[in-house]
């Protein structure tokens, strides 16, 4: 298991992804993703915020970070953090506890950069979410209503958000 930056040339395997991940939460009938604007995940990429976890080679599931999300954490983002967006599994590794692989990472991450929070989100109460982040040793901080999103993708518009923290231990 490795986890490694991604590049350009990973794009369009990123936007296969984020396609196959809507189409499962299409199904089960969960708040679907809306197509991300290319512009956002190349900015990721040229920053070095878009990550991407790999078993023998293949690439099991990928996400992007942040240091600032102000329209989802309000006052909370003063806290230094790093913010996790857009986890996305490959089928063919759903339900091999990968989210744990990534709260490892990104506690060392966090440590390395100086930071005293791994955060994120999700829309809406989603119980079994809820109880699978936590598993994962998130701590859940409840839900919340959008207030400010007009910078936010469009699932975020009048949405309420369940957000989740990690004190990063030194």
């Amino acid at each position: 298991m490795q986890i490694v930056n991604c590049n350009a040339n990973d794009i369009d395997e990123i936007f296969s992804f984020y396609s196959n991940a809507s189409a499962l939460q299409k199904l089960l009938n969960k708040v679907v993703w809306p197509v991300f604007n290319r512009f956002l995940v190349e900015t990721e990429l040229a920053e070095n915020r878009q990550f991407k976890l790999l078993i023998d080679g293949k690439t099991a599931c990928i996400w992007a970070i942040t240091f600032d999300d102000p329209e989802i954490w309000g006052e909370k983002n003063n806290d230094p953090s790093v913010y996790i967006h857009r986890i996305a599994t490959h089928a063919d590794f759903r339900g091999k506890n990968l989210v744990k692989e990534i709260v490892k990472w990104s506690i060392d991450f966090a440590k390395a950069n100086q930071k005293l929070f791994v955060r994120l989100d999700t829309i809406g109460g989603n119980q079994k979410l809820i109880e699978h982040y936590q598993k994962c040793g998130f701590n859940y901080l409840g839900l919340t209503k959008m207030e400010t999103f007009e910078n936010l993708p469009a699932h975020y518009h009048h949405a309420t958000v369940s957000l989740f923290e990690i004190p990063v231990q030194y």
